[in-house]
């Protein structure tokens, strides 16, 4: 298995997914009206982000966001600068004096804009994803086993990263309560050749998982939850894998 996708809600993917690709700087790969597919490259690496159209309106959690690349302290503001004029807003969720510019896309959802640390060089335009965790150290060992990262060097208690040793870090930190409702963004994690399905299903709860019911109809991927409860979705085998 290999994780594969950033997935961030929104209510007009079209608007969000375009902001978020000009943001970052992607490749789109799909733009339809419910949908706008990018891809990221930081050299071996790749990873999407999938910007989808809900009907539900954005809850209070914030259990997982997205750091972009900011650097020192003239070229933070430059980004900080650039995201103004593509739609982006500066946002306050209590803070306070920090040394990176917390910020929201166009339909509110906050995102942070970072300062320099050396963990940040090798991962490109998205620097981290934070992921709000009960045992940042359990939950990393099921990422690293179901997603193919690798442990990697940073600040948080627990961090992972592309085995390439390039893109983006997944930052396990400790939650300050518990779950409460569905994450505005999650993780996907796809098949690969030789995966078993059901046998990876099996690992993903022994491992502490969970795996969760759709709300409505089937699905063509299997909907899990990380053992603090964020959800992950296990996607098929790519057509012609």
């Amino acid at each position: 298995m290999r994780l594969e996708n950033i997935v961030l809600d929104a209510g007009d993917a079209q608007l969000v997914g375009h902001f978020w690709a000009a943001a970052l700087g992607l490749e789109v790969l799909t733009d339809e009206p419910d949908v706008v597919e990018a891809r990221l490259r930081v050299g071996e690496a790749w990873l999407d982000l999938c910007v989808v159209a809900v009907p539900e309106p954005p809850g209070e959690e914030r259990r997982a966001h997205l750091d972009l690349q900011g650097g020192d302290p003239a070229a933070q503001q430059a980004v900080v600068d650039r995201l103004l004029g593509l739609g982006a807003a500066h946002a306050d969720v209590g803070q306070g004096d920090v040394p990176w510019v917390v910020m929201a896309d166009p339909e509110g959802t906050p995102f942070c804009v970072m300062e320099h640390r050396d963990s940040y060089v090798p991962s490109g335009p998205i620097a981290a994803i934070p992921l709000s965790s009960a045992d940042p150290a359990r939950d990393a060992a099921f990422y690293q086993a179901v997603g193919g990262w690798v442990p990697a060097e940073g600040d948080a208690p627990a961090a992972l990263r592309h085995p390439a040793g390039t893109g983006p870090l997944l930052e396990l930190l400790p939650e300050a309560s518990p779950k409460r409702a569905k994450n505005r963004l999650h993780l996907d994690v796809r098949l690969e050749e030789g995966d078993d399905a059901e046998a990876a299903i099996a690992m993903a709860l022994d491992l502490g998982g969970s795996r969760r019911a759709p709300a409505s109809g089937e699905l063509p991927w299997v909907l899990l939850a990380d053992p603090s409860g964020n959800e992950v979705c296990l996607l098929p085998h790519a057509a012609g894998a």
